[in-house]
């Protein structure tokens, strides 16, 4: 591509771009980055092998084996990297942004100059779970369903269903509840 089709085609995604811009912020006063505005998150969330309903941004990162249940959304900017042993997040789930769920460590590996191997491990979430923005997930953790965990935790250890967690390291500091109604309390300790 030469100079001059270059700048045209940059001039075109420019122009398509605030065309977008616009109408997103006319219908949904928000205003997204140049990828995440261009694609649609649901098609990506298809292409990725995701359940139907879910979606991912196009600035989040997915390496390995990542399963996504139905309904369930991927914040902007998060990393899902199961290249060590596999990621499953379950239905209706709120990864927020930021969020980096990881499934190797190579701490072990870097300290002793490669005589350790990396340590791999899955990751599992249940349903209804919240992960606020910019929480870390290490390997070999799993989440119950109905949990709720506070922005910027380091959660490195496993947690049951209904569990209110946070903090670095996370820690359970309440309990997620139903009433007869199916209105959710959040009873702390």
């Amino acid at each position: 591509m030469n100079k001059e089709n270059k700048e045209k085609l940059i001039l075109e995604l420019q122009n398509v771009y605030k065309k977008i811009d616009n109408s997103l912020m006319q219908n949904f006063d928000r205003s997204l980055s140049f990828q995440d505005g261009m694609f649609d998150r649901w098609e990506r969330a298809k292409r990725l092998g995701f359940s139907d309903g879910a979606s991912i941004y196009n600035s989040s990162l997915v390496y390995g084996n990542v399963e996504v249940d139905k309904n369930t959304w991927i914040g902007p900017y998060t990393i899902l990297d199961g290249s060590g042993g596999g990621i499953t997040i379950g239905q209706f789930c709120s990864i927020s942004a930021g969020v980096h769920i990881y499934t190797h460590d190579t701490v072990m590996w870097a300290l002793s100059g490669g005589i350790k191997k990396r340590k791999i491990g899955s990751v599992i979430i249940g349903n209804n779970t919240y992960v606020g923005s910019k929480t870390v997930i290490t390997l070999g953790v799993t989440l119950g369903s109905r949990c709720l965990i506070g922005a910027g935790s380091l959660v490195n250890k496993s947690f049951p269903d209904n569990s209110i967690i946070l903090g670095t390291p996370a820690k359970k500091v309440g309990t997620v509840k139903l009433d007869k109604n199916d209105e959710v309390i959040l009873e702390y300790d």
